[in-house]
């Protein structure tokens, strides 16, 4: 009993400190993502030829959906990757791989000197960065929801999307430096080119640290299991065709994905684009704006994970459901007639609170649903496709909307996606209740104490 007693509070630093640096590759992956889209206003003219502002910003918005067109592939590989060869492995490439995009779009010439090759050089780049994001979604919710401690898992698994908010902060406190010390035509010849450098630099050091991360339990017993019963009728983990084995999960997941994606990146996002081309706020308030709205939107995280631990998920989804469903359209339509910086924040603000009932339980509502040996997969594929489909072409039909003259449109395209993510929401039962997670934890527990000696060894 005391060495029970001695051993417990020992697990916490370690799962603290895996969330932290799960969370500090989150940052990255999202900081690199996120100043592409904060600095698109600077840079929209390096890549592409002049025009009127709407016109170039559709182009790079068209750039960003691209990018999101490789999701599904990232989400595909790397998560057969960490179903296979470990979450810490995965994770790890993922981080390098987007560095290697902000680099290349960092060092990219601009139209003007070396002409379409610049546009070309910046779709490969968010091919790239599409393909580390799509594998990163999956494999950090996979390995979040795991190594949290059972009964607080909604808290820890919600501070996936704390990394991913701080790492829109970090892009925007950037952005908000930079246009304190650099002028407008500085900041459009150079200045823009500054960001994605740090991006690519400290994307290498969290590769290092997170490649001292503790490997998942949950992963290191199904090996175990997986290399006990290897036969050639047993069928790998990772695998798709394991993963066919479950199309009600999947469906849930691409249903309850839905309405979260687009209502992310339209409240966070594009808001700031929102703001500046529609509201007519200035490019430096509507940064500011941005900021202090997400630096609040962060701490509803973990909060709203916490909830759901005590009064379930399904609760907790069906507040930004109908919450959504109901308010997205007078949020944005006054929005729009709005240039007071105050009233344009407690309109964001009132957004993000909603869009905190998916966000804090992205990751562990789909995690719960799969069994370890296709949780990196199914978690992940499903959910690119959302991000591709719908999430990355949000921006480019806003602005295709406006330029047509018909804005309002996409304020009820977001309301129905957000409606149908409240049907998944009323009929999928409380994941909490029936979690794989703690299924998958107890029975490899079981086949731990039954199991002969060797391979009790290979399992720790």
């Amino acid at each position: 009993m005391n060495m029970q007693q001695a051993s417990a509070p020992a697990a916490k630093p370690r799962v603290v400190s895996n969330v932290v640096k799960g969370c500090l590759g989150n940052l990255i992956e999202w900081y690199d993502w996120f100043v592409y889209a904060s600095f698109s206003i600077y840079f929209a003219a390096s890549f592409f030829p002049s025009g009127n502002q709407t016109a170039q910003l559709l182009s790079t918005a068209t750039v960003f959906a691209v990018g999101f067109l490789m999701r599904p592939l990232g989400g595909w590989i790397l998560g057969i990757y960490a179903d296979r060869f470990g979450r810490r492995n995965a994770l790890a490439a993922s981080v390098l791989l987007m560095s290697a995009g902000s680099l290349t779009i960092a060092l990219t010439p601009s139209f003007a000197s070396i002409g379409m090759f610049a546009p070309i050089l910046l779709v490969i780049a968010r091919l790239a960065q599409g393909l580390s994001v799509g594998g990163e979604y999956g494999s950090s919710a996979t390995y979040l929801s795991e190594i949290a401690t059972p009964g607080r898992r909604g808290f820890y698994s919600s501070f996936q999307y704390v990394g991913i908010i701080l790492g829109q902060l970090s892009a925007l406190l950037v952005m908000i430096l930079l246009q304190s010390v650099l002028n407008g035509e500085q900041m459009a010849a150079w200045g823009w080119r500054i960001p994605f450098i740090v991006g690519a630099v400290a994307g290498l050091v969290v590769m290092i640290l997170r490649r001292s991360m503790d490997e998942s339990e949950h992963y290191k017993i199904e090996k175990a299991r997986q290399n006990a019963l290897s036969s050639s009728s047993t069928k790998p983990a990772g695998s798709l065709r394991t993963l066919m084995q479950y199309p009600r999960q999947l469906l849930a997941v691409f249903a309850l994905a839905l309405g979260g994606t687009v209502a992310f990146y339209v409240f966070t996002t594009y808001m700031q684009k929102y703001m500046v081309n529609t509201s007519g706020i200035s490019k430096e308030d509507a940064s500011v704006i941005s900021f202090c709205a997400l630096f609040v939107f962060m701490f509803l995280q973990p909060a709203a994970g916490a909830l759901s631990d005590r009064i379930g998920r399904r609760k907790v989804m069906l507040f930004f459901s109908i919450g959504g469903t109901i308010m997205t359209v007078p949020l944005m339509t006054i929005l729009s007639h709005t240039t007071n910086v105050f009233g344009a924040f407690a309109l964001m603000m009132t957004g993000l609170v909603f869009v905190s009932g998916y966000t804090a339980l992205a990751a562990v509502v789909k995690a719960e649903m799969f069994p370890t040996r296709v949780r990196a997969l199914g978690v992940g594929i499903p959910h690119a496709l959302v991000a591709a489909t719908f999430g990355g072409t949000a921006e480019p039909i806003a602005l295709a909307l406006k330029q047509a003259g018909n804005e309002s449109a996409f304020f009820w395209y977001v309301t129905v996606c957000i409606a149908l993510t409240l049907v998944a929401a009323v009929m999928v039962k409380d994941p909490a209740k029936n979690s794989t997670l703690e299924a998958d934890l107890h029975a490899g527990e079981a086949d731990k104490a039954t199991a002969p000696a060797s391979t009790r060894n290979s399992v720790s």
